[in-house]
């Protein structure tokens, strides 16, 4: 029996004092249900906050994404730029070899094989995206054309290209080199 109130004396709420902490804790409750709502108040505030951080993330991310991709496929398709702007010239001189074999007579075969070669060479460029584009009897555009020299005409109207130097050419819509033309100038 001695062990029994032993037992009995250890688990009296009251002796221990804890009768006094379970009020305390019960009273902190109905007390902050008030306080509670505030807390969850400020809680769905801040959820709120984090999920539109999280999609403006998101976008963003996307947005790099896109733009990654985009910068990707411009430099694939732009990549040979360089090589194709080193390789006009040399178009350009068969052109011109053309243009002299062709007042020159018993010149033979020649001028067949240099317009075989510039023709095979014009294939190519064109493969990868360059190709040249008109100017003659066109509106000048200082996009496309870099203006040599202007002669005054009335045979033309003006800011009309009248004669083509050089050949512009593009790669892929986006300009490589400009056409260098003479440009008519309305008489005074």
């Amino acid at each position: 029996m001695a062990d029994e109130r032993k037992k009995q004396e250890e688990l009296d709420p009251k002796e221990q004092g804890l009768e006094d902490e379970g009020e305390e804790s019960i009273s902190r409750i109905f007390e902050g249900t008030t306080g509670e709502s505030e807390v969850l108040a400020q809680k769905d505030a801040e959820i709120g906050s984090l999920q539109d951080r999280l999609l403006r993330m998101a976008a963003e991310t996307e947005n790099i994404r896109k733009r990654l991709e985009r910068e990707r496929s411009e430099g694939i398709c732009f990549a040979n730029e360089s090589l194709m702007r080193d390789l006009l010239p040399v178009v350009d001189n068969l052109e011109r070899a053309l243009q002299h074999a062709e007042g020159e007579a018993g010149s033979g075969g020649l001028p067949e094989g240099v317009q075989m070669t510039l023709k095979l060479f014009l294939d190519v460029l064109g493969k990868y995206g360059c190709k040249p584009f008109d100017s003659e009897g066109k509106p000048f555009d200082p996009n496309f054309h870099e203006a040599m020299m202007q002669e005054v005409t009335s045979d033309h109207p003006e800011n009309t290209v009248i004669k083509e130097f050089q050949k512009g050419y593009t790669l892929n819509d986006r300009l490589l080199r400009p056409a260098m033309v003479i440009v008519a100038k309305a008489p005074d």
